[in-house]
């Protein structure tokens, strides 16, 4: 039986499958043991290199970028500072105007869009292979909007109203999201099944964000400070937010790293997954928790941030193919680039005024996506 599979996600134009010759479909044994037709090799082996620049100095470059991005985001805002200040400020200190901007509001803030956008585009990432879905990202799934629904609660009926406050709830909210969706996608035959998971993360979003509408038109207090946390900002947030979630982060990516082969075995299909010795449910449990963990982190540190994790991932499998293991620290170091140029750029395009990261990601956003998706396919 031929062992493809629809993953939602095509191969990368640059990885071959090795010792898999696309135009065999005879799935005997060749005399080594190996399943030729179904892709098995390419799983247990890996890509291999068929041309153009390699991974480590795709990785490389990427990195570079996203150092100069820390730059960027360290210099530029309602005063544009040279890089020679920012270093200065930063190694030497001092307690002039120009060390304090830095040290106390933009060094932070750039901190919390390297952990959100980390987070965001590795969960991104997982979550469409787990549903093998290129559209799936949190937001999607549920878990955004859990998150949401716990600080209006928190808000509300538990009088929170500090940052500090939000960031438990936000956590707790994606947490519950993410344990209601897989339980109902694994109710009745077939488990967990890609399509059961996209269902039921719709219905839950469609039930949480009703009850979110219903609490804010009945207490208008919770909307004033709500809205604010709801749009997805680098503003306001300080080393303690850091010092809080970083642990987070770190667990959140030992679980979506843990699950890498599992996420190619099963984008081969399930049936060829379980034929390779992998336990499907396992690493849907793994990646939906590593996932959860994430989303939790970056809704917390930074509200409900939408795109980057459709996004990142797709700009990720482009420059590394298909394979998770390369794909998930790509998208870990492009998902803080892609966050911190919004916020960028949301610091000028209306001065004095700030246009929040949230809304800058769609509207810079979606149209570089248009554009990959027209010109190399994506998600065809």
């Amino acid at each position: 039986m031929p062992a493809t599979a629809s993953s939602g996600v095509p191969p990368s134009e640059d990885t071959v499958p090795e010792d898999t010759d696309p135009g065999n479909t005879d799935t005997g044994n060749t005399g080594t043991g190996k399943t030729r037709a179904g892709g098995t090799d390419s799983v247990a082996a890996g890509p291999r290199r068929v041309g153009g620049p390699s991974f480590l100095a795709r990785l490389l470059l990427v990195a570079l970028a996203l150092a100069g991005t820390v730059v960027l985001s360290l210099a530029v805002g309602s005063r544009t500072l040279p890089p020679a200040e920012v270093w200065e400020a930063l190694v030497h200190g001092g307690d002039g105007t120009t060390a304090q901007v830095i040290r106390e509001m933009r060094l932070p803030r750039t901190l919390v869009g390297l952990l959100a956008g980390a987070a965001l585009g590795v969960a991104g990432a997982v979550l469409q292979g787990l549903t093998r879905n290129p559209i799936a990202e949190p937001g999607i799934l549920g878990l955004a909007q859990g998150a949401s629904a716990a600080v209006v609660i928190a808000i509300s009926f538990f009088g929170v109203h500090t940052l500090l406050g939000w960031i438990w709830f936000a956590f707790a909210g994606a947490g519950v999201a993410a344990v209601l969706v897989y339980a109902i996608a694994s109710r009745g035959r077939g488990g967990a099944s890609p399509v059961k998971l996209a269902l039921a993360g719709a219905a839950i979003n469609a039930l949480l964000a009703s009850l979110i509408a219903g609490v804010l038109t009945t207490r208008s207090a919770t909307l004033d400070q709500f809205r604010f946390w709801q749009i997805g900002s680098l503003t306001g947030r300080d080393a303690e937010v850091l010092g809080r979630l970083w642990p987070f982060l770190v667990i959140g990516l030992i679980l979506a790293l843990a699950g890498s082969r599992g996420l190619d075995a099963l984008a081969l299909g399930e049936d060829v997954a379980r034929g390779l010795g992998r336990n499907v449910a396992a690493v849907r449990i793994c990646g939906g928790l590593g996932a959860a963990v994430l989303t939790g982190t970056a809704v917390a540190a930074a509200g409900p941030i939408a795109f980057v994790g459709l996004a990142v991932p797709h700009l990720a499998r482009a420059l590394a193919g298909p394979s998770h293991r390369r794909l998930l620290p790509l998208a870990a170091l492009l998902g803080p680039v892609v966050l911190l140029v919004a916020d960028v750029v949301g610091r000028v395009v209306l001065p004095p005024s700030e246009v929040p990261a949230g809304v800058m990601t769609a509207l810079i956003g979606v149209p570089f996506l248009i554009a990959l998706v027209r010109r190399s396919g994506v998600g065809a």
